[in-house]
């Protein structure tokens, strides 16, 4: 009974109502949506370095080198020769090496050389078909073969680079294998094939360019050859490069000489590599050892400043939301002193004047709260949408982090009983033949 009538009461005056609640809806929001992306921005970063001690890689940035051998969202630092990493690949210290090699995308999805390793490393496995085997068979992760709707036994040329608007290669396609199943990592949206197949790849397109500028080269200069005779170099030119197009390269060996990958994810034996090798690696060759777990605590410092400041804003917002009910509350007390009068003399004890007023201001609040937590979980919604699409990174607005929104729950509540505090005792003393005697 008591509880209906707090809820006619704080529609007594609905546009104080509807500020309170707005108030505390965008303050709760702002906090439910940091503590989702906090807890799961870490949680991703940390699952994908998971088992990397060090990554090796071309010199340069070391968070750039993490950010685009572990993560896939940003360009690599350069190559490295190949034989010279496999010194450090097949080094006592390691326990396991995963090379990779980056050229190509499909539709914005990296295409990456790598080996069978790399998804027991993320534990992925396969739902469907088999691991690559030959030159040119790819295992796709799970979000791209939904998102692409591809199947196993399906066709498709890459392009160069890692934008979608890059050349495409039309000398080779590549045939899926294998889909791999959903690991929530950074797996789920690459397209994995083994190193071979990326050399090939650009070997032959190298290849093709050089033959191209060469038959360019005898037309210009053979001046004694007729109309007739360029047209039937032309077509015999086609002719070859036809064939050349549906030559099978499948099971061609290609040569690791002057070859170059991307980067190494490397796991030690012994800590004492994650100590020296840092140091070691620039001193002695042309590349660097990032190490994952001091690079991405440093990003975790500077992304956390910013939301720390959020959360200070936020809980601005909430504290201006709790002066916003007191003042709702304080001044419908005086308006309403009469009613609690009468309703104290109809039988209405002090402390149920006092429980009305508290919880007229806990409605205002779990009203907030829940609307703050679907306010908030929205906007991670979009923000995901725009995060999968730029750097492969979703989130899951549905997840909740108990133990931190649950003392948000608490802190929502500590906020409407202190808003209420002053109004509830006033009501509690309030004196009934005074207040009727004045009326």
């Amino acid at each position: 009974m008591i509880t209906k009538i707090a809820w006619k009461n704080i529609w007594f005056k609905p546009l104080n109502t509807i500020l309170s609640i707005i108030l505390l809806t965008a303050s709760v929001a702002i906090i439910t949506l940091l503590i989702l992306l906090q807890d799961q921005f870490e949680k991703k970063f940390n699952d994908n370095i998971d088992g990397i001690d060090m990554v090796l890689g071309a010199q340069g940035s070391p968070l750039q080198l993490i950010l685009s051998s572990v993560y896939q969202v940003d360009a690599p630092t350069g190559n490295i020769d190949y034989a010279e990493a496999k010194k450090w690949m097949n080094h006592r210290f390691v326990e396991t090496a995963i090379p990779l090699a980056f050229g190509d995308n499909y539709r914005g999805f990296r295409i990456v050389g790598t080996t069978p390793e790399y998804l027991k490393k993320y534990g992925a496995e396969l739902s469907e078909g088999k691991v690559f085997e030959h030159n040119f068979d790819v295992v796709v992760g799970s979000a791209v073969a939904q998102k692409m709707n591809i199947k196993v036994g399906d066709k498709f040329f890459g392009s160069h680079g890692d934008s979608e608007e890059g050349e495409v290669h039309k000398d080779h396609a590549y045939v899926v294998t294998g889909i791999a199943s959903h690991s929530g990592k950074v797996v789920d949206n690459l397209i994995l094939c083994n190193i071979p197949s990326v050399w090939a790849m650009h070997d032959h397109e190298h290849e093709h360019n050089h033959d191209h500028d060469a038959t360019k080269e005898l037309h210009d200069h053979d001046d004694h050859a007729t109309a007739e005779e360029a047209h039937h170099h032309d077509d015999e030119h086609e002719h070859h490069a036809e064939e050349a197009h549906h030559h099978d390269h499948v099971d061609m060996p290609v040569s690791e000489e002057g070859k170059e990958i991307t980067a190494v994810l490397l796991k030690f034996k012994s800590k004492m590599a994650i100590v020296t090798w840092p140091r070691l690696i620039p001193q002695n060759t042309k590349m660097q050892g990032a190490l994952p777990a001091i690079e991405i605590n440093r990003l975790f410092t500077l992304f956390g400043i910013g939301l720390d400041a959020l959360q200070y804003l936020a809980y601005g917002i909430m504290l201006i939301s709790g002066i916003s009910i007191f003042i709702a509350l304080f001044n419908t007390l005086k308006e309403r002193k009469y009613e609690f009068a009468l309703l104290r003399v109809n039988g209405a004890s002090r402390l149920q004047l006092l429980m009305l007023v508290l919880i007229e201001s806990l409605l205002l609040c779990v009203t907030g709260y829940i609307f703050g937590t679907i306010v908030g979980r929205l906007a991670l919604s979009l923000i995901s949408g725009s995060s999968e699409s730029e750097f492969k990174i979703s989130f899951n607005p549905l997840e909740f982090v108990w133990e931190k929104e649950g003392y948000l729950f608490l802190l929502t509540i500590f906020v409407g009983v202190l808003a209420a505090v002053i109004p509830a005792v006033k009501a509690y003393g309030l004196n009934i033949s005074k207040t009727l005697a004045n009326a």
